[in-house]
């Protein structure tokens, strides 16, 4: 008999702690996933935790919760948030169920790769959070735990910025608002001359035919892909869908500039390939297009750089940049005031002080166009290819 009653307690032991999606029943059924597979994310960098988002909600882990995600080497993230969608600042982690994801990941948000490097957690003596970075060694065989820490710790934050946008044209008032198509007049830049959109070719989202349309109709001669590769675009035309006849003679004609950026703007491929993309527009003419897959966070730095270059005030820069928030989720000052001034802080603030280099700057007074050349300087473009990109773009 007391052989018996061990053996059932190992057993329940094991069944508590082996597998991947298992909750820890004996502290009262606390959110637990342990020993679960990981796979490297290496598009955005990350790591991805192999159990889906709605198996991984089904243990009772919550929007805005705050966890602490364990990897089998000793690698931890202490007291991270889980969210939906990319809500903490520029070099913070997260656990991301973000929407179309395979499975949970876990990343560093405009950061160094996961897998390699990078990790944030609280000082073991202090409540303040700091930045380490140091070699994660993780591999195909390490595998990672999630433990819940609170509920609800982040869910202001994720409410404040859980917004979704429509893929049908009938949700939208307009062809260019479900286009995020428009052209960029602001500062010095000359009319007719540079526009920014969503994808012309991926017509994941269901908006490349509309674009497609616009640049023909606006003659652009030049496209500036940040999303793309040569090998993705011609998966996209060989695709059953493929609708963008304007784009394809372009493309044919060596007149796209493909990048395929990551979403990091303060890592150095990022900066490599502003470079890249600048020189290459100064040697085709324009019209210009800049677009990335929605055409919101890469063509956003972007535009929001050549922008200041080019002489735009903050007030131009900011209500540009709020027109995307408007057109996906119609997110203004006056509709959703709240919304508005967390993605403005979180998003755009944040990309504007990457250029600054300095927090203390009051964006609203700075000559940003003199802050946007030595950005670039410090990129490696010369005096001259800053002068040959900017008389492109303002004429």
């Amino acid at each position: 008999m007391k052989k018996k009653i061990i053996f059932i307690a190992l057993l329940a032991l094991a069944l508590c702690l082996s597998g991947c999606g298992k909750k820890e029943e004996p502290t009262g059924n606390v959110p637990c996933l342990e020993n679960c597979e990981i796979q490297h994310e290496q598009e955005f960098g990350g790591v991805y935790i192999k159990t889906t988002i709605d198996d991984f909600n089904k243990l009772g882990f919550e929007y805005g919760d705050s966890v602490k995600v364990v990897f089998s080497n000793g690698y931890t993230l202490e007291d991270v948030p889980y969210y939906n969608g990319y809500y903490v600042d520029a070099g913070e982690a997260l656990l991301i169920a973000y929407p179309g994801y395979d499975y949970i990941k876990a990343a560093i948000n405009y950061g160094e790769d996961l897998w390699e490097s990078g990790n944030l957690y609280a000082s073991p003596d202090s409540e303040t959070k700091i930045n380490l970075f140091q070699a994660a060694g993780l591999n195909e065989h390490c595998t990672a735990s999630v433990y819940l820490n609170e509920h609800g710790t982040y869910l202001d934050i994720q409410e404040a910025r859980d917004i979704h946008y429509s893929d049908e044209r009938v949700k939208f008032p307009s062809d260019e608002a479900f286009a995020n198509f428009r052209n960029v007049k602001v500062g010095n830049i000359k009319e007719g001359v540079l526009y920014r959109s969503a994808s012309p070719c991926d017509n994941q989202h269901k908006r490349a035919p509309y674009v497609d349309d616009f640049i023909s109709e606006a003659g652009v001669n030049c496209i500036l892909d940040l999303a793309d590769s040569d090998a993705k675009i011609e998966k996209y035309i060989a695709a059953d869908d493929f609708d963008s006849p304007y784009f394809l003679s372009l493309y044919k004609d060596g007149k796209v500039i493909t990048l395929a950026m990551n979403m990091n703007f303060a890592s150095g491929d990022f900066k490599a390939k502003i470079v890249q993309g600048f020189n290459s527009m100064s040697e085709t003419d324009g019209p210009y297009l800049v677009h990335c897959t929605e055409g919101k966070d890469r063509t956003g730095f972007i535009c929001m750089l050549i922008e200041a270059l080019a002489g735009a005030s903050y007030d131009e820069i900011v209500d540009d940049y709020m027109i995307t928030y408007d057109n996906y989720y119609e997110i203004t000052e006056v509709k959703d005031k709240a919304k508005y001034d967390v993605i403005l802080e979180k998003n755009l603030i944040a990309m504007l002080y990457t250029v600054v280099g300095d927090k203390n700057v009051d964006l609203r007074t700075a000559d940003l166009s003199a802050y946007a050349k030595d950005y670039l300087r410090n990129l490696g473009m010369t005096d001259l290819q800053i002068e040959a990109f900017l008389a492109k773009i303002t004429g």
